[in-house]
C-alpha cells in the first residue's frame, strides 16, 4: 500500500506477509504470494469510493515486513510464524496478513487465540478441517482449522464457513466441522440467500467477541482469479466478495489474512491484485473498528 516500514508497537494495523507455502498439497507457488501481493497494492489509494474510509487518516497503519520462516523445515517454520505473531500481538497491532498457504492460519491463531479460543468467518472454497494428507500427515494447508481447535485456540461454536463448494475425496471429509459445531455455508445456500442474510448470521455467529478473519482467495471463481493452488469453479465474482468483507462492519476483528495467491499460476497479476484489494477492503473494516471503539470513525 506504499506505506512505510515499521515495528507492531508502532502501529494499530501491521500489514505483514507470511512467505510460506510448505503445506500446500496441490499447485505449490503462495510463498511468493506476498511480494506479488505488495506489488500489485501499489495500485490501492487512500479512500474506499463507497463507505469514504480513509484508513490512514483513521489509524495508524504500516508494513511490518515478512515472518521468518524455514522452506525446509515445516515444524520449524510454523514455530517461526508463531514467535512473529506473538512479536506482534504483544506490540499491540492487529495484524493483515498475505500468505502463504492456508496452514499459515493455524500459528497466526496460536499466537492471537493463546489466552482464549477466538471466533472465526472464514470464506473459503474447502474447509480446511480434513485430518491428514498422504498418510499420517497432520500439519497441510487442508488441515489448519482442524487443529487449531484440537489446540483450543480456536472455537468451533463461534466458527462460520462461507463459499464451500467442489468435490470431496471422501463423504466424511465435513463431519468433523459439523460435529464439532462449525456452521457451513455452502456456495448454493451463499446464491440462494445473499451476502446481506449470510453475513448477518455471520455476524451473530461471531457474537461480538474477539474473531479472526481468514479470507482464502480460492472463493473467488478462478476465472477471476485464477492463480492459486486448488481452483474450484462455481465460485463468486469479485464484486459479491467485496460485499462480503464490507458487511464484516462491527465485528471484533483481532486479525486477518489473505491467503493461497500463488503468482505462477496467475495471468497478468489479476489474482494478486484481487488479493491486495480484498485487504484493502479489510484493512478498512478494521480500521473504522478501531476509530469507532475511539470515538472517530468515518461518518461515510
Amino acid at each position: 500500500m506504499r506505506l512505510p516500514q515499521c515495528k507492531p508497537d508502532e502501529v494499530d494495523i501491521a500489514l505483514v506477509g507470511v512467505p510460506f507455502d510448505g503445506g500446500t498439497t496441490n499447485r505449490p507457488g503462495p510463498r511468493h504470494g506476498p511480494r506479488e501481493v505488495r506489488n500489485q497494492s501499489t495500485l490501492m489509494r487512500r479512500v474506499h469510493h463507497h463507505s469514504g474510509i480513509s484508513p490512514y487518516d483513521l489509524v495508524r497503519v504500516g508494513d511490518c515486513g515478512d515472518s521468518p520462516i524455514n522452506p525446509i523445515n515445516l515444524m520449524d517454520a510454523l514455530d517461526k510464524i508463531t514467535g512473529f505473531y506473538d512479536e506482534i500481538r504483544a506490540g499491540g497491532a492487529i495484524p493483515i496478513t498475505a500468505g502463504g498457504d492456508h496452514l499459515i492460519s493455524l500459528p497466526i491463531l496460536r499466537a492471537l487465540g493463546k489466552d482464549r479460543p477466538v471466533g472465526m468467518i472464514h470464506f473459503d472454497a474447502h474447509s480446511d478441517t480434513y485430518d491428514s494428507f498422504f498418510g499420517d500427515n497432520k500439519f497441510t494447508h487442508g488441515t489448519p482449522f482442524r487443529r487449531a481447535i484440537e489446540e483450543g485456540v480456536l472455537d468451533p461454536k463461534r466458527t462460520v464457513q462461507i463459499g464451500l463448494r467442489g468435490a470431496i475425496s471422501d463423504a466424511s471429509n465435513y463431519d468433523f466441522a459439523r460435529e464439532v459445531g462449525i456452521r457451513m455455508i455452502f456456495i448454493e445456500e451463499l446464491v440462494k440467500r445473499g451476502p446481506e442474510d449470510v453475513m448477518a448470521e455471520a455476524r451473530e455467529i461471531a457474537g461480538g467477541k474477539p474473531t479472526y478473519v481468514s479470507f482464502d482467495i480460492d472463493i473467488i471463481d478462478p476465472s477471476m482469479a485464477p492463480g492459486t493452488g486448488t481452483p474450484e469453479i462455481g465460485g463468486i465474482l469479485t464484486r459479491e466478495a467485496q460485499d462480503l468483507v464490507r458487511l464484516l462492519e462491527g465485528v471484533d476483528i483481532i486479525g486477518a489474512d489473505v491467503v493461497e495467491v500463488s503468482p505462477p499460476f496467475d495471468l497478468g497479476g489479476m489474482t494478486a491484485l484481487a488479493g491486495a484489494t480484498m485487504m484493502f477492503e479489510l484493512l478498512c473494516v478494521t480500521a473504522n473498528a478501531i476509530a469507532t471503539a475511539r470515538g472517530t470513525a468515518a461518518a461515510g
